[in-house]
């Protein structure tokens, strides 16, 4: 690792740890991937991170965007990203309130695990197609039960 790499290795871990969560502060974890699912697993976290890798949203946009999430859970899934380093909330002293999620730079390290992560649903989601077109041919086939009826 040259010394350009060790210095932003060194920011990001900087940047990761006054933010850890309140549940993973003290952790050790016996496998790097539990430590990743803990901060990025669940049903919503991903998709979270995946909307703001784009660019900033507001909290509205985020139900607009995942309506099928509770306006609670939406609440509680961003402060935990938020408090794991990962999104960054920018409040605007404005009547009415402006909040503003970003990713921060810790949190655009994760771009390359959810592009792949969209690429594997994309893999799975054709298989899932594949094995329902084989099903319905199944179903559809009478596999010569017709002429043994008759």
């Amino acid at each position: 690792m040259n010394e350009t790499e060790k210095r932003d290795h060194q920011e990001l871990e900087k940047m990761a740890e006054p933010a850890a969560h309140p549940a993973s502060a003290n952790r050790r974890y016996t496998c790097s991937v539990e430590a990743t699912l803990d901060v990025i697993g669940g049903k919503w976290k991903g998709i979270i991170v995946f909307h703001l890798l784009g660019r900033m949203r507001r909290f509205n946009e985020f139900r607009r965007l995942m309506p099928s999430i509770t306006q609670r859970m939406l609440t509680l899934q961003l402060r935990e990203l938020e408090e794991n380093g990962i999104v960054h909330r920018e409040v605007y002293k404005e009547v009415p309130p402006r909040v503003e999620y970003s990713l921060t730079p810790f949190g655009l390290t994760l771009r390359p695990i959810i592009m792949q992560m969209m690429e594997w649903g994309r893999g799975y989601e054709a298989m899932l197609a594949k094995r329902e077109e084989g099903l319905d041919a199944l179903a559809e086939s009478t596999c010569g039960l017709d002429e043994k009826l008759n």
